[in-house]
Order: C-alpha cells, then sequence, then structure tokens
C-alpha cells in the first residue's frame, strides 16, 4: 500500500529527527498555522522555568534543546516568517501565481530549513555546523 504525501512527509521528518545534529522537526498547516506534528521541541509549561536546574560548560544534546523555545513560539515565529516572506515574493513580483519553496535561516546556534506548500509547511531545526 502506497503512503499519501502528507505520511510520506511525516516520514522524512522523522527520519530527519534522528540525524546527528538535528534538533527538532515541524509539520504546521500552511492556512493557520497549527502544529500537526512536532519532535524535539517541548510543549510550553504554564508555571514554573522549563530549564534544567544545572548545566555545565559540555552541554549535553538535551540541555540544547532545553534552550530552544517551546514548539507553540517557536511554530507561532515560523508561521510569521512564512506569511511575511511570501508577502515579499508577491509584492516584488507583483502578482500571485508565484510562491515560496525554500526559507532558510542561518544563526549562530542554529539553522532552520522551511520548506512550505500550499497545504504544510515543513521545518527542519538543526545545529548549525562550524565554519
Amino acid at each position: 500500500m502506497q503512503q499519501s504525501p502528507v505520511e510520506d512527509t511525516i516520514a522524512n521528518l522523522n527520519r530527519l529527527a534522528q540525524k546527528p545534529g538535528v534538533q527538532a522537526t515541524l509539520v504546521l498547516s500552511r492556512q493557520s498555522g497549527a502544529i500537526v506534528q512536532s519532535t524535539g521541541l517541548e510543549k510550553a509549561e504554564t508555571n514554573g522555568d522549563s530549564r534544567p536546574a544545572t548545566s555545565n560548560a559540555d552541554d549535553s544534546a538535551e540541555a540544547k534543546v532545553a534552550r530552544l523555545q517551546s514548539v507553540e513560539e517557536t511554530a507561532r515565529l515560523v508561521f510569521e516568517y512564512v506569511t511575511a516572506s511570501s508577502r515579499i515574493a508577491h509584492e516584488m513580483n507583483g502578482t500571485n501565481d508565484d510562491e515560496l519553496k525554500l526559507l532558510r535561516m542561518r544563526t549562530k546556534r542554529n539553522e532552520l530549513v522551511i520548506v512550505p506548500d500550499a497545504h504544510y509547511i515543513a521545518v527542519v531545526i538543526h545545529n548549525t555546523p562550524p565554519a
């Protein structure tokens, strides 16, 4: 039995989540930004700080992931970024028939690779490799 495109995408993101350096994956609704699936990010806690109580110079992978924002906050920020980038692409070209294919944002700590399509936004957050 053949997988649907959504199931295939989720399977690919689950495989990506197992790769070294990958901190998180997200699948968002393109229309609303609602979280369809996520790995590697914690849900927001209503009380208290979700950071680990102690840390040392040799941060573990768990400590690095704990520093990431909550899945809800990350999803909101990514959705706003994709929406703004789509608006820029449409206004630059003066037409709505052009669409985003790939967004990539790199910081000192992380790189976000964002692949929007008509229905979903796929996101992979990974460690920035040394230059």
